[in-house]
């Protein structure tokens, strides 16, 4: 495959060996300073992987077998896009030392896996229907579907995932981390930030976090785990009628309670074992904060409770035990 000069190329990739697909700092032939524009052709099963040094990675989704690159930047980097195999490589160098700010926008076919990676990079995905790998030591992570693996991990960011099944594995060091909408195993872990969990059917979760607060809004299945600890923070974990799970709720310097019927079956220091329901093969939960509030709430009381903190001007970290409705 020869080195397309074009300000829109199109080539397919049957991909056996290594290939330049496109290279330049401009668009087409690098006449003119700061876009690109590269569209071709892939076959099914292809996969896309992208690094960023910094910028942005935006990727959207199409109905068509083919990839376009758009990019954004200054005369000292330049975008190659080459492939190997069957995987499509987005690289940004520069000319001297490392490249300055790149903005990639790139549309893919639904149905494609992708690997996105960055320094200084934000990266967005919308629509995915593969499976993604994304990760950035500074910036944000937001990704709206995505199937089988999903790995999403920022050192300094927040990240977001909406909208995805799979098994599900989500870190970030210096961010909040909110999942919606999501089904499959799911492990979450951050450092500093808070953890929201909402919309999700699971049969195994873990959920850590040292310093920051945990909300759990979504199913729990018989036979069923879910583990959810914080070393600084309340913890939140809605729990549906009909519901048969036990376990234990541990809190060094804080409290528990429930807005409904719990059988406390043992009574330690600051361990609570205790039941909820009368079914078999009940799920298992495992709370665990040094220093916070276990709450176990009905759906909809959640909701119920943020409006009324916001309407009396509680911040984000009071954990005054404000429950007298349930008392």
């Amino acid at each position: 495959m020869q080195m397309l000069f074009a300000a829109l190329a199109t080539v397919t990739l049957a991909l056996p060996q290594r290939d330049k697909v496109h290279q330049g700092q401009g668009r087409g032939q690098g006449q003119g300073q700061g876009s690109g524009d590269t569209t071709f052709a892939v076959q099914s099963g292809a996969r896309l992987d992208v690094n960023n040094f910094g910028g942005e990675i935006v990727v959207k989704t199409w109905n068509q077998n083919s990839v376009q690159v758009r990019s954004s930047h200054s005369s000292r980097s330049q975008v190659n896009v080459s492939a190997t195999g069957s995987t499509v490589l987005v690289r940004t160098e520069g000319r001297r030392g490392p490249p300055s700010i790149v903005d990639l926008d790139i549309t893919v076919p639904t149905w494609m896996g992708m690997t996105l990676s960055g320094t200084y990079t934000d990266i967005s995905v919308d629509g995915a229907g593969g499976s993604v790998t994304a990760e950035s030591v500074q910036g944000d992570i937001a990704v709206t579907g995505g199937t089988g693996n999903v790995a999403l991990k920022s050192v300094e960011g927040g990240v977001t995932l909406a909208k995805t099944r799979g098994r599900i594995e989500v870190n970030s060091v210096q961010g909040d981390i909110s999942i919606e909408e999501a089904s499959g195993d799911i492990t979450v872990e951050t450092v500093n930030g808070d953890i929201t969990l909402t919309r999700i059917d699971a049969a195994n979760v873990e959920v850590n976090t040292v310093d920051g607060e945990v909300l759990y809004d979504g199913s729990i299945k018989p036979g069923g785990s879910y583990r959810l600890g914080t070393h600084d923070g309340d913890i939140t974990v809605v729990i549906p009628p009909g519901t048969s799970v036990s376990g234990s709720l541990s809190t060094f310097d804080g409290d528990w309670d429930a807005s409904f019927a719990v059988d406390t079956l043992r009574v330690a220091r600051h361990r609570f074992t205790f039941a909820i329901g009368r079914g078999g093969n009940s799920a298992r939960l495992e709370l665990e904060t040094f220093s916070g509030n276990i709450k176990l709430r009905r759906p909809g009381e959640v909701d119920l409770e943020s409006r009324k903190h916001k309407n009396s001007g509680h911040s984000h970290n009071d954990r005054d035990n404000d429950n007298e409705q349930y008392n």
